[in-house]
């Protein structure tokens, strides 16, 4: 792979190449990627979705929408610090094209900002819930009408797939999506490959999918435009990440582990003892213990040792990639840049303990149930109005019920695979809250 190449600024629908030399630097075409996810509907339902504890009743717990504004600044520094020393070792970007430091730090922050875009409700085990339904609840009497790579869409449903789909599909008289540049899209598609094989192998582009059935045909068009190497030969989908797909992943990683962490000791779930037990060892060359020792209040504290981590993890995270540059280019980096850190041990201590203390907290365990729930309670009411709708069997409740869900996902002029995924898709595009009060209005709880 190349980076001219990878670096495409081209938008679905263009009809000329865009040069960066003629980009307008005051609005360039990657910050016009960040500020389309920004303002989208699909972006503000992050503010009331579950990063790690669902329906916190605190302000202090971060959402999805938190986490991806943080994912996205870590990743815009990711991008910077790699891009500076991609110029130098590639100098003909900068000097015949015009490639910018900055335009890496662009497209890895937009990227970033719309990683989780497409997630469920009720954090991963939404998407868990989605899948049960049609694998082992009453959806699974659909299986024998649906291509084998179209069941496997829906019964591992993935929300970096629905991230992708959210991202690029047309709507009436919107073609295209957000019209993201292809290298936002490129760098965003951490698993470009389809549903199935499903994990082909241990590389970590084939861990999951990253687009559904019905994109496959835009998948195929950004991946070609990008020049990405394919790495399966036959009928079955598969390529090589896009090189800056590693950055946006480790933005995620470092961002996760520490501040999960961080949540967890602030809500009272984690010692704060464990703070600097776990964190010295990321933070003992930068940490001033004058300037710790001054500060009285523990929110201070731990956020002194957070900014501390995250900036240790950052400088190893860009070292990595340098280090791995040429591997990552030809597609043969398989695993990701923090399973390669020099802080590899203490970053799984930390998230062990997370696991432990926050991820598995009762409160968390017990709203995860009610999810798949709730989650399992929509999926039924509402494919069984749509797929009645289609074969024409629909009573006047199922036509009452369509009339609640949102026009564009009320179409039964389509297959039945398309109408599964779609509701699944709807599904995924509610807030906590919002699945709560469907579920109430669905099941008569609430008038």
């Amino acid at each position: 792979m190349n980076w001219e190449q990878l670096l495409s600024l081209r938008r679905k629908g263009d009809v000329n190449k865009r040069i960066r030399n003629e980009q307008n630097e005051t609005r360039l075409g990657f910050d016009v990627d960040y500020d389309r996810i920004i303002f989208s509907a699909a972006f503000r339902s992050l503010q009331d979705k579950t990063q790690v504890i669902p329906l916190s009743k605190t302000d202090f717990v971060h959402t999805r929408l938190t986490h991806s504004l943080e994912v996205s600044v870590v990743g815009r520094s990711l991008g910077r610090l790699a891009g500076q020393k991609i110029l130098e070792k590639h100098p003909h970007l900068s000097e015949i094209h015009g490639y910018k430091f900055n335009d890496f730090g662009a497209i890895v922050a937009a990227a970033a900002l719309a990683h989780d875009i497409g997630n469920p409700p009720f954090g991963h085990s939404g998407e868990k819930a989605i899948g049960e339904y049609f694998k082992n609840g009453n959806g699974r009497f659909f299986k024998e009408h649906l291509r084998p790579k179209e069941y496997q869409d829906i019964i591992d449903f993935e929300g970096n797939a629905n991230g992708f789909k959210l991202l690029t599909q047309d709507r009436e008289g919107v073609s295209g999506g957000l019209r993201l540049s292809y290298a936002t899209l490129g760098a965003f598609m951490k698993y470009p490959k389809e549903s199935l094989p499903k994990k082909p192998t241990k590389h970590i582009s084939d861990k999951k999918f990253g687009f559904f059935q019905t994109e496959k045909e835009a998948f195929m068009d950004v991946a070609q435009d990008l020049g990405l190497i394919q790495t399966r030969n036959g009928s079955d989908v598969s390529f090589a990440r896009h090189p800056l797909t590693y950055l946006v992943e480790a933005a995620d990683d470092i961002c996760y582990t520490i501040i999960d962490f961080e949540d967890g000791i602030n809500l009272g779930l984690i010692s704060e003892d464990f703070a600097l037990e776990y964190l010295i060892k990321l933070v003992k060359d930068s940490i001033n213990t004058k300037k710790y020792n001054t500060l009285e209040y523990k929110e201070d504290r731990i956020s002194y040792l957070r900014a501390l981590a995250i900036n240790t993890l950052i400088q190893d995270a860009v070292s990595i990639y340098m280090d791995n540059e040429e591997n990552i280019l030809n597609g043969t980096m398989d695993t990701s840049l923090m399973d390669k850190s020099k802080y590899d041990a203490q970053i799984r201590d930390i998230i062990s303990l997370s696991v432990e203390k926050v991820y598995k907290d009762q409160e968390v365990i017990e709203k995860e149930i009610a999810g798949y729930k709730i989650i399992a309670d929509i999926l039924e009411v509402y494919t069984d109005a749509l797929v009645k709708k289609r074969d024409l069997t629909a009573s006047n409740y199922h036509h009452l019920l369509l009339e609640t869900l949102p026009e564009f996902y009320r179409k039964t002029d389509l297959s039945l695979y398309e109408i599964l995924l779609n509701t699944c898709c709807y599904v995924a595009s509610l807030s906590d809250s919002s699945a709560v009060h469907i579920h109430n209005k669905i099941t008569g709880k609430q008038l």
